[in-house]
């Protein structure tokens, strides 16, 4: 009989250790894979949809991105944010959009194409360029009915809707025949500093960006436009976990330095 009690107690005993290993064993790999969902880091390829006006700052942030995390790679689609919203609505493939104004990323989260709320990361505001030495004396907007040829965004792009406000702020109204326009703000910049156009109304980034091809007129602050830059993840991104990391980059104080150094604005 102690001997049939022992053997009992035995095998409670290796019962209890069997029992308390596996649970230990369940929490051990429950607790690894949290562990390892908590620390997912940013790889593999994304594409950033972003407005023309942001060229080179991107450009600039998307290498320091892809050196900060090893094994990334940021492709960028440039053009006016308004083109940019119409190819992804049709199916463009796209992971972030970053746009020039707000109205244009309302169109998208409008639709529920865009993950959580965008971050506003950067503003601008407009400048005229003008060929260099300012050939034809532009003191400011007024000037602008007497010149030849001036250059103007696309009337739906966000630059040409901003200048389209400015000049009426300013009671300017450029004769339609002097008018060129370009699709987006590097095709209008680019239509001075290749000399088929005697200013363009831009953003003072862009004429930063032109260098010594153009020259530069201020626009007064009561006559002039501040530019909105939103920044959001698209839902349909198919690297979402790189997508927001990029997203969360620009906004960073990293991404403010560089955005500053091509001068634009704080958000």
């Amino acid at each position: 009989m102690r001997t049939f009690t022992r053997s009992l107690a035995g095998l409670a005993m290796a019962l209890a250790v069997v029992g308390s290993a596996c649970s230990s064993s369940s929490k051990s790999s429950s607790s690894s894979s949290a562990t390892t969902a908590g620390s997912s880091k940013p790889t593999g390829s994304i594409t950033v949809s972003a407005a023309a006006s942001l060229n080179k700052a991107f450009a600039q942030i998307g290498k320091n991105f892809e050196a900060a995390n090893p094994g990334t790679s940021v492709k960028f689609n440039f053009d006016s944010s308004a083109t940019l919203v119409t190819q992804i609505e049709g199916g463009a493939p796209a992971d972030v959009f970053a746009s020039a104004d707000q109205a244009n990323m309302n169109k998208l989260t409008s639709k529920d194409k865009i993950a959580g709320t965008p971050t506003v990361f950067a503003k601008n505001k407009l400048q005229i360029g003008t060929k260099p030495g300012n050939p034809k004396h532009i003191t400011g907007l007024s000037s602008l009915p007497k010149v030849a040829v001036v250059a103007l965004c696309a009337e739906t792009a966000p630059c040409g809707k901003y200048a389209a406000q400015a000049l009426q702020a300013a009671h300017v109204t450029i004769p339609t025949s002097h008018i060129t326009r370009g699709q987006n703000a590097t095709a209008t910049i680019g239509m001075v500093s290749q000399g088929d156009a005697n200013a363009a109304i831009v953003y003072v980034t862009d004429v930063k960006g032109a260098g010594s091809k153009v020259g530069a007129v201020d626009i007064p602050d009561n006559q002039n436009e501040i530019a909105t830059y939103p920044i959001g993840v698209l839902k349909s991104s198919s690297n979402s976990v790189t997508a927001q990391a990029f997203a969360t980059y620009v906004s960073s104080p990293a991404g403010e330095s560089v955005l500053q150094q091509y001068g634009f604005l704080a958000p």
